[in-house]
């Protein structure tokens, strides 16, 4: 019952029409390929199935053609097996974004659902919500755009490919001949099928990008209920910030691409790695922007929610604190009042702490040491590139040093 589900379009289109449940990955051809190839149940299981075919369709093709002409282990500069960038591309990246669709669908749908457990957004606007995901949903499963990513994938990415990555020197991809370069039977079928499959995969996601952006700039137009003494310090939306691990694997992945041409560059061509602590950095940066620019769309309703509690909190303190002045300072509380055991010097108290909840308001829906874990993360797969300038042996000896 559970495969005549699988290859069911009834089942899979109700999972991508029901409009309470916000999707950036149930829909379009590539999905509907794979619940046709039983790559996938309509909410995207199977990932070990779907990461485990796409490898064997982009990298085993180029190790069997590079055995078979010669060029695997040695006989050109740069050799098939000692190719860093071909393990990153299809052995690392690419089905980390594969299997990012299930992360996302999981986490990034509850995220949106909290708009409405939350009261964010109103009970009058709830229709005009579900309007929103609804034209969200419908254009993150257009055919038409899956379309042009993938012509734009291999067209334009094939020619930015060929000007800035292809080398003079012969590898097991290219073989010079003549004044040119041409491309072997593995660099064939690396041109024209496995990397147009990686470009596509990667367009997909920014175009998915593109979407959650779309949305959370409708969304900031409707008339929110801010919660304005909300301990996340947020307004209520502290929940947002989850949408920054939920895309967390597919930056990784960009880093681990990052990685792969970069050690590609130290081992084959001589480079150094603080050659690209520029290029590393500004990586980073934009990777980090990507996910953090959508927060910043509900900055100027946050900023007016706080001026409005400070104002609110404030003219409640003020009467407290003169109630409180009056009754202990001036003695104009009743008779038998003990300043001792009372607890008004707690609810003075308690009235600061949360007057600092007020006044703390964030204006971006996420906190420091949540950027700081996005970064550490981002940086994690370029690391293991430290070693080309330490000998490994050299650390393991400090590191013993340290330890003893």
């Amino acid at each position: 019952m559970q495969q005549a589900e699988v290859l069911n379009p009834r089942v899979a289109n109700q999972a991508c029409e029901d409009n309470t449940n916000f999707t950036l990955v149930l829909g379009g051809p590539l999905y509907q390929l794979y619940l046709r190839t039983k790559l996938a149940r309509p909410t995207l299981e199977l990932v070990p199935r779907r990461v485990a075919s796409i490898a064997l369709i982009c990298w085993l093709p180029l190790l069997v053609l590079s055995l078979l002409n010669g060029s695997a282990l040695g006989g050109v500069a740069v050799p098939f097996l000692l190719d860093l960038g071909v393990y990153t591309r299809f052995l690392g990246a690419l089905p980390l974004m594969v299997a990012a669709e299930l992360i996302v669908y999981q986490r990034l749908s509850p995220i949106v659902q909290q708009f409405l457990d939350r009261g964010i957004v109103l009970p009058q606007d709830r229709a005009r919500f579900s309007d929103l995901v609804a034209s969200a949903k419908r254009l993150q499963s257009s055919a038409l755009a899956e379309g042009i990513l993938f012509v734009a994938a291999i067209t334009i990415g094939h020619w930015v490919w060929k000007e800035n990555m292809m080398s003079d020197a012969p590898t097991w991809f290219a073989s010079s001949i003549g004044r040119g370069q041409h491309l072997t039977l593995a660099g064939c079928w690396y041109a024209f099928v496995s990397l147009p499959i990686l470009r596509f995969i990667l367009l997909r996601w920014y175009f998915r990008l593109f979407v959650w952006y779309r949305f959370l700039w409708q969304v900031r137009a409707l008339p929110l209920h801010f919660h304005l003494f909300h301990p996340d310090r947020a307004g209520g939306i502290g929940f947002l910030s989850g949408s920054v691990s939920a895309f967390a694997p597919v930056l990784v992945a960009q880093t681990i691409l990052l990685t792969g041409i970069i050690g590609d560059r130290i081992w084959h061509a001589g480079a150094t790695l603080p050659t690209f602590k520029m290029e590393i950095a500004e990586a980073v940066a934009f990777l980090m922007l990507l996910v953090l620019i959508p927060l910043t769309f509900f900055l100027f309703g946050l900023e007016e929610a706080g001026r409005k509690a400070q104002r609110e909190y404030g003219i409640l303190a003020s009467r407290y604190v003169e109630d409180f002045r009056c009754k202990w300072i001036q003695g104009q509380g009743t008779e038998g009042d003990r300043l001792l055991g009372t607890s008004d010097i707690q609810s003075l108290a308690d009235l600061g702490n949360a007057y600092s909840v007020v006044s703390d308001m964030r204006l971006v829906p996420i906190s420091k040491s949540e950027i700081i874990r996005l970064a550490v993360s981002l940086i994690f797969p370029i690391l293991p590139l430290t070693l080309t300038m330490v000998p490994l042996d050299k650390i393991i000896d400090r590191l013993i040093k340290l330890v003893f």
